[in-house]
């Protein structure tokens, strides 16, 4: 008997019938997209797929993603996702969240799911500022923002997602943009290979209340303004005429016009002190911006060792019942 051969999926059968509601222009739909087009090159069935989300413009992803999928409460996607793996560790469950779902309300599930090193995928929609409720400064918003709850500029000094996530031990630590399409499938790619907790922060642009914030890395000017890390080499943007090297643990820029290649910091995204320094070039006034995997190791997930314990567990003392389990230990009669 002939196997039934199932043909291959297309971005088109990860595409829910849900209208999509966002802003005419806004950047979460170049990450949509990039996102159902990449899906199908996973190999795997759509049900084998979870997208949770909290709330936010970009938690809306769920209804967009003809997989499964939770619209949960604001900042908890992580725990739900948590839960998810854990119940169905073959799954590839991805978190949606945004910089004021993810690090506000949410910033304690964030973290210690990166410290727990949950096999989950998170990408976080950066766009400093809160657009569902109609332009507040989040926590990534610039120091002197002036919004509509800051109308003489905030006065808070903004969250480095890359180096939170780094200082809470996360395995994997990315970047990328919105604009940048090629760019982005391909930190997704690396995300989902990633086995552990991958976080992959996205500027996406609001063009109702923050548009622009990320135009000199997606303008005409961007390749002078951006450095693609790419693991062993050269650390080099400009279209290959400027550098960077160390000096101390301070990063200067190198004129390659002027300067051997030689002199060149090799980008190790398995060193945890040079991912720091990366991390911290954020919104430097004259280095560029880091786009790319920063930091990338493995380690065991938690997920694998909590189905470890508990298969150790059973082998030493057997399944065991519930019902055996309440009525164990110290149990009082009530009449």
């Amino acid at each position: 008997m002939n196997e039934i051969q199932t043909p291959p999926l297309t971005k088109k059968d990860f595409e829910s019938d849900q209208a999509v509601r966002w802003c005419p222009g806004c950047g979460d739909y170049a990450i949509l997209a990039q996102t159902q087009k990449k899906m199908p090159s996973f190999g795997r069935k759509r049900e084998e797929f979870v997208f949770v989300a909290g709330i936010g413009c970009s938690s809306r992803f769920p209804y967009y993603m003809n997989t499964y999928g939770f619209h949960t409460i604001h900042g908890r996607a992580p725990a739900v996702a948590t839960g998810v793996k854990i119940a169905n560790p073959d799954l590839s469950v991805w978190v949606v969240t945004g910089d004021g779902d993810g690090l506000s309300i949410g910033g304690n599930h964030f973290m210690h799911c990166l410290r727990r090193n949950m096999d989950l995928n998170i990408l976080m929609f950066n766009n400093r500022i809160y657009g569902l409720t109609k332009g507040q400064y989040s926590p990534t918003s610039e120091l002197g923002k002036k919004t509509k709850a800051s109308p003489f500029g905030s006065i808070d000094y903004p969250l480095n997602p890359p180096s939170l996530a780094l200082g809470a031990q996360a395995t994997f630590v990315a970047r990328t943009i919105d604009r940048w399409q090629k760019h982005l499938a391909e930190m997704m790619e690396r995300s989902y290979a990633h086995d552990g907790a991958s976080f992959t922060e996205i500027y996406q642009n609001c063009n109702i209340f923050n548009d622009g914030a990320f135009e000199e890395y997606t303008g005409a000017d961007k390749f002078n303004n951006v450095i693609e890390l790419k693991h062993n080499e050269p650390m080099v943007f400009a279209k290959g005429t400027k550098g960077i090297k160390l000096e101390g643990s301070t990063a200067v820029i190198v004129d390659l016009e002027k300067s051997s290649i030689d002199e060149v910091l090799i980008h190790d995204e398995t060193n945890l002190d040079m991912a720091h320094i990366i991390a911290n070039w954020t919104t430097h006034s004259i280095l560029p911006e880091p786009i790319g995997v920063i930091y990338c190791i493995q380690k065991p997930t938690y997920n694998e060792e909590m189905v470890n314990q508990i298969d150790a567990a059973k082998n030493m003392r057997g399944s065991g019942k519930v019902q055996d389990l309440l009525n164990a230990g110290d149990t009082w009669v009530v009449d």
